[in-house]
């Protein structure tokens, strides 16, 4: 039977809007943590199943998906790394695998494309919803909503404040979609912290004097994390570059001199993993009151949870 309604894609952070963040996801999010701390799980889409595609590894994407998806009552089917372990190494395309699993009729398929619009690809075949779960070195919006989900909670705004995004700019998603999110907010300042062969790309310095947003770019986090309220770093990206690229995390890197510099109210985000390419944050400061990874962690089942909600209803 064909599907009667237009299947809702998320596919990259900018079609959000302001409105939307503030009025059904930061709520809906919160409402979902206390749906876990409270029941522990609901059956509300029982009747549902969800198909995890991943052709690139990943352990907390999958693994929060997956539990969203228990948590929710939903049940889930999928692959690990599916450019090994399914038909794409017999040559099959993405759009005829995304093709397979509307003939299977899945309610919605979440995706980890190896490859740049990989999910747009694959949601112009479907018509079942494709969530975005990272494609190639484009763009990964659920890990950018746990994010502002994140900076949201600690500072209960997101208008006025100063982030600074740290590390392999040029080759990393997260730090993408998260300026595509930060430019919807009024008055942030952000500050590019990378080794000049791995700044940040013009399409999203060019989306962010759209928007209004002050940049500033420094080869040196020391240069900025005192002035910052939000220290984003990332890992040094060695699968996306290419030939012999120079890696130097020396200066977007946490050590005692920079942490002595970060304001104590301010905080310091990571997506993970963490990488000894830069080793942009040592073991020794995971313990540090202002280091909130792993509540990114646990937002992002909650975040999840939100948009599997919205997709699947």
């Amino acid at each position: 039977m064909p599907r009667a309604t237009k299947p809702i894609h998320i596919l990259e952070a900018q079609q959000f809007s302001r409105n939307w963040l503030e009025k059904y996801f930061f709520p809906e999010a919160i409402k979902m943590k206390r749906l876990v701390e409270v029941k522990g799980v609901s059956n509300q889409f029982s009747d549902k199943t969800v198909c995890l595609l991943f052709y690139e590894p990943s352990t907390r994407t999958r693994i929060s998906f997956q539990q969203a998806c228990i948590k929710l009552g939903a049940k889930v089917v999928g692959t690990e790394n599916a450019k090994e372990f399914s038909s794409a190494i017999k040559g099959e395309s993405l759009v005829d695998t995304i093709r397979v699993a509307n003939a299977l009729q899945f309610d919605c398929v979440v995706l980890r494309s190896d490859v740049d619009g990989g999910a747009f690809e694959a949601a112009e075949v479907s018509k079942i919803p494709i969530i975005n779960a990272g494609d190639g070195s484009g763009q990964h919006p659920t890990q950018a909503l746990l994010d502002l989900l994140t900076i949201y909670q600690h500072f209960k705004k997101i208008d006025n404040l100063k982030v600074a995004l740290v590390g392999d700019l040029k080759n990393g998603r997260t730090t993408r979609s998260l300026a595509y999110l930060l430019g919807k907010f009024k008055g942030v300042e952000v500050c590019l912290a990378a080794p000049d062969n791995l700044q940040m790309k013009d399409d999203i310095l060019e989306y962010l004097e759209r928007h209004n947003v002050k940049v500033s770019k420094v080869s040196k986090l020391a240069d900025c994390a005192g002035e910052v309220d939000v220290i984003y770093l990332t890992r040094a990206q060695k699968e996306r570059m290419k030939g012999k690229q120079k890696l130097n995390g020396q200066n977007v890197s946490i050590n005692e001199k920079v942490l002595e510099k970060i304001k104590p109210n301010s905080i310091i985000l990571h997506p993970l993993p963490r990488s000894d390419g830069f080793n942009e944050l040592p073991e020794r400061f995971t313990d540090d009151s202002r280091v909130h990874i792993f509540d990114q962690v646990e937002n992002g089942l909650y975040a999840r949870m939100a948009l599997l909600k919205m997709v699947l209803s």
